[in-house]
């Protein structure tokens, strides 16, 4: 291990099981090693309730979460919040005090769900925001196709509360179910759907040429990234805080698509990509 703040900590550091979630348990694990942390990787356990036991239980000592996952799904909250600071303020409070995690002040990148569309299809068809597409259902079905996953189609936060917030009416011979990751190459060739259902932070959207439509109405809560740590370890090695500040600070949401077609659309390894990206930050 390299000298550092952290030369005494050992700590297990782990993660979701895709792209974007291995790619930043390798950011995290580099770069706690860089400051001289002993690090174990249990990169890509299977699902956020897994993961989340595992940190609970103090199986592993941190991995990244996004705060509507943590307040929707892990505190269970019914309460809608749209506005960021507000969500991150209650959900960090909540489980620092119930479960003993903390949750690290959180990246500016947003992983929410959104509606998007092939940039010259969004021109063509004049619709630049989640108000336009509704009005679009309406006017003109056989354009405004639209392309989801089941997930998003039985979940609250998804297809449901979407057609209620914006009075989306389209006619369900319109609406196609697909698995998550075919919906980019679905929507980049307009076939069968000219809209669908993507993550913001996808590498896909910015390599398929596909343009998010504004959610003007807040519909999605937020999904910002935040590094949760037990607070047990923390309290062994505070330095933790400090050393993954300034990683944080630099993922946005486009600097993740970025990151993440590096790995889904040019063929490198998270772990690669990871290195490269706190090299070119001068973070390792």
């Amino acid at each position: 291990a390299k000298d550092g703040p952290l030369k005494d900590a050992t700590v297990n550091v782990a993660s979701k099981n895709f792209t974007e979630q291995l790619l930043l348990c390798e950011v995290a694990a580099q770069r706690l090693e860089s400051q001289g942390a002993t690090v174990t990787r249990t990169c890509g356990m299977s699902g956020s309730s897994a993961v989340r036991a595992a940190l609970t239980s103090g199986a592993i000592d941190m991995y990244w979460e996004y705060t509507g996952t943590g307040w929707l799904t892990h505190l269970q909250q019914k309460e809608t919040i749209t506005d960021p600071d507000t969500m991150y303020q209650k959900l960090s409070e909540a489980d620092k005090a119930k479960n003993g995690v903390a949750w690290l002040p959180p990246a500016p990148a947003n992983n929410t769900y959104a509606v998007a569309v092939k940039t010259e299809t969004a021109k063509k068809l004049g619709v630049a925001t989640l108000s336009d597409y509704a009005k679009l259902t309406k006017s003109d079905p056989a354009s405004a196709t639209f392309c989801g996953a089941s997930e998003f189609f039985g979940r609250d936060d998804g297809w449901s509360g979407l057609k209620k917030t914006y009075g989306i009416d389209l006619p369900q011979d319109k609406v196609a179910e697909l698995a998550e990751g075919p919906i980019y190459n679905a929507i980049g060739t307009g076939n069968p759907c000219n809209f669908g259902e993507v993550f913001a932070t996808d590498g896909r959207i910015a390599a398929l040429g596909l343009t998010v439509l504004e959610d003007d109405k807040k519909f999605f809560p937020p999904y910002n990234l935040s590094l949760n740590v037990r607070t047990a370890t923390l309290e062994k090695s505070p330095e933790v805080q400090a050393v993954m500040e300034p990683v944080s600070k630099l993922l946005t949401t486009t600097e993740l698509q970025k990151l993440n077609a590096e790995i889904d659309v040019d063929g490198k390894t998270p772990e690669e990509v990871a290195s490269g990206w706190l090299t070119a930050n001068k973070l390792n």
